[in-house]
């Protein structure tokens, strides 16, 4: 295939102008945070295209810039409270103080009940089915799940009452029982998650994997056209909560990627997914991608999986680094959180990676684990000499190869339905410790660093992920504050309005919650089964492991096996 010139998608130059409002429901799509983070979001541009192309709309991309406090528009004059939709993509708790500061900035009350007109404000993402609690007293309505299940039908409603002059109260009322949407004091609870199982025969594939429709030398992933290999894990992390919050585990066809790659002609792909070495047709798409002279990148990848061939094959479509997931410090954390994973193989890929002339090797690695002790750290520490043996014993008498490993260590945050919701986080003093400990054992070895989480703003973020409505006064009384206008000041804004904040964060961090506590994110049902996490609870404290979601391969394809599992409850919940 003969590259072409391809030019960038530029969201100055595709949404509709306010010249083209008329008969169509003006909706301001916010991503709160920098452009460069929205060109590399799938699932706000998979909103933006369905929204684009829905004929009742006229969509406008908006952005947040926290460095100076101001409202991104691609143009217009007019403000946001002039759009008829205010609609947010939620992805990380710091989006909620985002979500406050372009509400402030544009003059809409960021209280809902104080709001008796047009616009409304719509929330959609992964947080709003993790935990929507505390930014709950600010939205009209969340969009709940995948927006390929019926987000164009809802908006559609919306734009119906909109272009009729009807009022704030009788859009919501028209949406409210439809599937995947929830208005507090209306939908009835929990809202059921929405979920694109276009499937007849094959619960397993993903009929329209998310593909990027903006490129960008500005994005995370520069100028790269972003691919959809999968949407969820069949590994069951207990930390993890994409693992849960995307059931069932979904594989693209190999055909409907080259089809992307084919029809946008990229320079470089990114493949995005949880479980990417788990995709059958991986090997021979890299190989086609090598054919097509297209360059890729890879997210987090699986010891298990990166046979021989496929590491050729990345080293000669010019890959260096390469990202593991070890995540726990000793054999029985690996198996407290779920982690299938032999640390031969492990080893053995570590060596393989040297003495290909791979030079850089990321490892995730969590601390403040249930239960974690020194002696679990002692053990990392050996299995670090080991590692340092067979990085040397790879590169042979060449002395290159795998100059530097890079220990990125994360502070665990407990997350909403994971089978870590009941647990206390780790102090801010003890996940200090273990981070100084680390980088003290990195400096007995050559050509190995330490990336680690802030533990403050890790707790922070513990208290927003697990947080109930009454959080959402926390929220406000940051973003009210000067310090949140601007990025390297926001910590010093949360830690100030903790001060001033009424509530108590060791209620929300610190104590182990009862088996039968109602939590405020159950307000939203995704389809797992709350006795099911609770046992996956009680094997973190014994170190047992479960095993993965079962699959089944037919004719190189994948297929979820729910019907057949049933552990955890999802079969119930999809045939409900």
């Amino acid at each position: 295939m003969k590259r072409k010139q391809r030019k960038r998608h530029d969201p100055n130059l595709i949404f509709r102008s306010e010249s083209e409002w008329g008969g169509r429901l003006p909706v301001a799509l916010v991503f709160p945070q920098k452009p460069v983070l929205a060109y590399s979001s799938l699932g706000w541009q998979v909103v933006y295209q369905i929204l684009r192309d829905a004929p009742t709309v006229a969509v406008e991309p908006v952005f947040w810039d926290p460095d100076q406090g101001r409202i991104l528009r691609s143009g217009g004059k007019r403000g946001l409270d002039a759009f008829g939709l205010v609609a947010f993509s939620l992805t990380y708790e710091f989006d909620f103080l985002h979500l406050f500061r372009v509400l402030f900035a544009a003059g809409i009350e960021p209280a809902a009940s104080q709001r008796p007109s047009w616009p409304l404000v719509m929330a959609g993402g992964a947080l709003t089915f993790l935990n929507p609690a505390p930014i709950m007293p600010s939205v009209d309505l969340l969009w709940v799940g995948e927006a390929e299940a019926g987000l164009a039908e809802c908006v559609d409603v919306l734009a119906g009452t909109y272009l009729r002059n009807g009022s704030r109260d009788q859009a919501l009322e028209g949406v409210a029982h439809l599937p995947g949407v929830f208005v507090p004091g209306l939908s009835e609870m929990p809202a059921r998650r929405a979920v694109d199982t276009r499937v007849a025969e094959n619960l397993g594939s993903l009929v329209a994997p998310a593909v990027s429709c903006f490129t960008s030398a500005d994005a995370v992933f520069r100028d790269s056209l972003l691919l959809e290999v999968n949407r969820g894990c069949p590994h069951g992390c207990r930390f993890c909560a994409a693992g849960f919050m995307y059931r069932p585990h979904r594989q693209a066809s190999m055909a409907s990627l080259q089809h992307a790659v084919t029809r946008e002609q990229p320079r470089k792909v990114g493949l995005v997914g949880t479980a990417l070495t788990d995709w059958p047709p991986l090997l021979s798409f890299l190989e086609w991608l090598c054919d097509q002279n297209v360059d890729v990148s890879l997210s987090s990848l699986r010891a298990e999986g990166l046979t021989e061939e496929l590491l050729d094959t990345l080293r000669g479509l010019g890959t260096r680094t390469v990202t593991l997931a070890l995540e726990g410090a000793s054999k029985g954390l690996r198996a407290a959180m779920n982690k299938h994973l032999r640390e031969e193989v492990f080893l053995r890929t570590v060596e393989r990676l040297a003495a290909r002339g791979f030079n850089h090797l990321k490892i995730y690695l969590l601390t403040g684990w249930p239960g974690e002790t020194d002696q679990d750290w002692l053990e990392f520490s050996q299995f670090l000499r080991e590692m340092d043996a067979v990085r040397r014993a790879g590169r042979g008498r060449a002395k290159r190869g795998l100059d530097l490993i890079t220990l990125g260590l994360g502070c665990l945050v407990p997350k909403p339905w994971t089978p870590l919701q009941w647990v206390p986080m780790a102090g801010e003093h003890a996940l200090k410790e273990r981070i100084a400990a680390v980088r003290r054992l990195a400096k007995s070895f050559s050509g190995v660093q330490v990336r680690a989480d802030s533990p403050r703003l890790a707790r922070l973020q513990g208290l927003l992920a697990r947080g109930d409505e009454r959080v959402h006064a926390l929220i406000g009384l940051a973003a009210g504050r000067r310090d949140a206008g601007r990025q390297d000041r926001e910590p010093q804004a949360w830690f100030f309005a903790l001060q001033d904040w009424s509530g108590d964060p060791a209620w929300y961090l610190d104590r182990e919650r009862g088996k039968d506590e109602v939590f405020p994110w159950e307000v939203i049902s995704l389809g797992v089964d709350r006795q099911h996490l609770w046992s996956e609870w009680e094997k973190v404290k014994t170190r047992r492991k479960t095993p993965p979601c079962p699959v089944e391969f037919t004719s190189g394809r994948m297929q979820s096996a729910c019907a057949d599992c049933r552990r955890c409850g999802l079969d119930k919940w999809l045939g409900s």
